[in-house]
C-alpha cells in the first residue's frame, strides 16, 4: 500500500507515532493464573498515564476505575440527538513473548528488503514471512528491537483514540457525536470486560481499535471455549512400580497424540476453519491437566469439536485400570456475528468511515477474540476496526507510521459521521 494520500492522515502522524513510541515503552504485559486484577499491577502504570492525559486535553468524566479501566466523555459538538458512540482499546500485551523493556525501532521510508532487527540479529523482519511488508515500500516501520515484542497489540489502537481525541478537542469547529472513550486491561488473558459495566459506560454501541489489516472491519469472531483435560493415574514408587503404576504424564501424552495432525489445529487451519489447540500442560504422575483453546464460527461445530475432546480422553483411560479423566468445559465468548446482524447500521458507519478516508473498506472475521466479543454478547454491539498492527504476539511484531496514521484518521471520521443526521440509528 503506498504512502496516504489522504491530507488529515498525514496532519495526524507525527502525533499518534509520538502516543505509541511513549507507550510501547511501558509494560503493561498481562500474567495467566495471577490472583490480583488486572493480572499484573504494572499495567496501571500506563492507565494512569492515560487518564492524567486525557484530563489535561479536557475531557470529562475522567475516572481510573478501582479495577483498572480508564473512562472519559467527549462531549458533543453541532450533534444534537446523535448516539454516544465508544471506542475501546486494551492496555495489556500478550504473555506469550516477552515485553518488559520494550525498545522500539523506526526504520525510515522502507526500501523493501530484510529487516535485521537490533537486539537480536536472529530476528529477521522479511515480506517472505510477512507478506504485508511488501506493500509498505516508503512507509515508516516500527519494531522491537527483537527482544521483545513491540506491543502494537493494542497499544497501536490506544495511541490512536488518544490522537484522534486530541485532534477532535483541538477542533471545536467540527460537529461530532458525543464519545465514550475507554481503556480496558487483561484482554490478553480472557478477562478485559470482567468488571466492565456496560451500563455505566453508557455508550449507545462501541467500537473495539484491536484490528490489524488496514482498511479491514470485523464483524465476526470465533466462538471459543476453554477446556481441562484432567488425568489421574496411581503413584508408586519407579522401583517397585511393575504393574502397579498408572502414569498420568503418559495418559495426557497419549491424549494429545490422539488429536488431529492434519486438520482441527491451529498450525493446519485457516479462513473459516475451527481448530482443537492443546495449549498447556502441568502435572505429575498422580494426575496431570491438558488445557485446550478451542475455537469455531459455528455454535454446532463448536459443539462437535467439544464432543470429540470428551470421546478421545474417554478413550485414552479405556481399559486401563486405576485410570480416569474429568472434562471441564466453560464458554469463553460467543461469536458476535448473530448480534451485529440486528444492528447493521453500526458495522455500516465504519465501513463508510474507512471509505471516507480514501480506502476500500473490507468485512472481516477475527481468528480469535476481543473485548467486543464479550461486549456485544452482554447487550453492547461492538464491532472491530483496523489498528494496522501486524505479526502480533511475536518478536517480529510492527506495525507503520503511516498506517497508525490512516487508522487514527478513520476513527476521526466515524465520530464526525455520526453527527450527521442521516446516520441516526
Amino acid at each position: 500500500m503506498a504512502v496516504s494520500a489522504n491530507p488529515l492522515a498525514r496532519e495526524l502522524e507525527a502525533d499518534v507515532l509520538d502516543r505509541f513510541l511513549r507507550y510501547v515503552r511501558i509494560d503493561t504485559q498481562a500474567a495467566y493464573g495471577s490472583d490480583t486484577y488486572p493480572s499484573r499491577l504494572e499495567q496501571l502504570d500506563l492507565c494512569r498515564l492515560l487518564a492524567h492525559e486525557l484530563r489535561a486535553l479536557g475531557l470529562e468524566d475522567v475516572e481510573l476505575t478501582e479495577h483498572g479501566y480508564v473512562l472519559g466523555t467527549l462531549e458533543p459538538v453541532e450533534a444534537e440527538g446523535a448516539p454516544t458512540v465508544g471506542l475501546i482499546a486494551h492496555v495489556d500485551t500478550s504473555p506469550d513473548a516477552p515485553g518488559t523493556n520494550v525498545e522500539p525501532h523506526v526504520w525510515k521510508s522502507y526500501d523493501g528488503g530484510e529487516l535485521r532487527l537490533p537486539g537480536n540479529p536472529d530476528q529477521i523482519l522479511s515480506p517472505e514471512t510477512s507478506a504485508l511488508l511488501a506493500e509498505r515500500v516508503g512507509h515508516d516501520i516500527v519494531t522491537s528491537d527483537g527482544t521483545t515484542l513491540l506491543g502494537a497489540d493494542d497499544k497501536a489502537g490506544v495511541a490512536e483514540i488518544m490522537a484522534a481525541v486530541a485532534y477532535l478537542v483541538a477542533h471545536p469547529e467540527l460537529p461530532r457525536a458525543p464519545v465514550r472513550v475507554g481503556f480496558t486491561v487483561d484482554e490478553e488473558v480472557g478477562a478485559g470486560t470482567a468488571h466492565f459495566d456496560i451500563e455505566a459506560y453508557g455508550a449507545d454501541f462501541a467500537y473495539t481499535l484491536d484490528g490489524q489489516r488496514v482498511g479491514e472491519i470485523e464483524n465476526e469472531t470465533f466462538s471459543a471455549l476453554g477446556v481441562d483435560v484432567v488425568f489421574r493415574g496411581r503413584g508408586v514408587h519407579p522401583g517397585t512400580s511393575k504393574g502397579k503404576m498408572v502414569n498420568a504424564v503418559k495418559l495426557a501424552a497419549d491424549f494429545v497424540a490422539r488429536l488431529p495432525k492434519d486438520r482441527l489445529s491451529p498450525e493446519t487451519t485457516e479462513g473459516r476453519e475451527g481448530f482443537i489447540h492443546p495449549a498447556y500442560t502441568s502435572g505429575g504422575i498422580e494426575d496431570a491437566r491438558v488445557t485446550l483453546i478451542v475455537r469455531d464460527f459455528e455454535w454446532d461445530l463448536l459443539q462437535q469439536h467439544e464432543e470429540l475432546v470428551r470421546r478421545l480422553a474417554e478413550e485414552t483411560v479405556a481399559g486401563t485400570p486405576h485410570a480416569s479423566v474429568t472434562v471441564d468445559s466453560r464458554v469463553q465468548y460467543r461469536n458476535m456475528r448473530e448480534t451485529l446482524e440486528r444492528f447493521p447500521r453500526v458495522v455500516e458507519a465504519a465501513v463508510e468511515a474507512v471509505r471516507r478516508v480514501g480506502l476500500e473498506p473490507k468485512r472481516g472475521l477475527i481468528r480469535g477474540g476481543t473485548d467486543g466479543s464479550v461486549l456485544t454478547e452482554k447487550g453492547l454491539p461492538t464491532p472491530n476496526i483496523f489498528t494496522g498492527g501486524n505479526e502480533y504476539h511475536s518478536l517480529c511484531e510492527w506495525i507503520s507510521a503511516q498506517d497508525l496514521a490512516i487508522a487514527t484518521a478513520t476513527i476521526v471520521e466515524l465520530v464526525r459521521l455520526w453527527s450527521e443526521p442521516d446516520w441516526r440509528l
